[in-house]
């Protein structure tokens, strides 16, 4: 995504208010309907908000999973967020772009579709559920993202990468990749630490 492109945002202001955390969240129907309310929304340009805390990006963080496996894979040199190549990660998705409000009545629900269908082609059938928020300001790109986490239960592991800058690709148990967490994303680690406990 071209640094240009307005992307969906809400003010820190509102995150905060909604009840503050560090990490993984589970959130209920009044949480999650105080960060996900489209009367909050606005769109600004990315080169902008990428260095300003006062907004909170929100960022579809999906998780894929068939039977005990998620499917992970490196950040390859051609994604857009520098910050985090060689990485490697569980969650699939981009930033919500002022065209998916075009989209339909849910900017962030047509968005976050988007981005899974541009990321990945998935073979078998699916259904996702949302399982909650990720933060972490102690670092520059945790500290104007906030990641909405969804998980994807697949029939098949029919799932490749649409983008080279999913290197890597593949599925693996669980239990397997928790034992490697060193070497995920800060958000990814949140992740595996929250279905490892389920």
């Amino acid at each position: 995504m071209p640094t240009d492109e307005r992307v969906l945002v809400i003010p820190t202001d509102r995150f905060r208010a909604a009840g503050y955390f560090h990490g993984f969240r589970t959130a209920d129907a009044a949480y999650r309907d105080a960060i996900l309310d489209p009367g909050e929304y606005s769109f600004r340009p990315r080169s902008q908000v990428e260095t300003q805390p006062e907004f909170k990006q929100l960022i579809p963080y999906v998780v894929l999973r068939c039977g005990d496996d998620l499917f992970h894979y490196r950040r390859g040199s051609s994604g857009t967020e520098t910050r985090l190549r060689a990485l490697r990660s569980v969650g699939i998705g981009g930033h919500i772009s002022e065209a998916d409000a075009r989209g339909g009545d849910d900017p962030y629900r047509t968005g976050m579709l988007r981005e899974l269908h541009e990321e990945v082609r998935i073979g078998g059938s699916w259904t996702d559920t949302f399982l909650g928020f990720i933060n972490d300001d102690r670092t520059p790109v945790g500290s104007v993202h906030l990641g909405v986490v969804h998980l994807v239960e697949l029939t098949s592991r029919d799932v490749s990468s649409r983008e080279d800058a999913l290197a890597d690709a593949g599925f693996t148990p669980l239990v397997e990749l928790a034992a490697r967490v060193d070497e995920f994303e800060t958000w990814s680690q949140f992740v595996l630490a929250e279905l490892s406990r389920g």
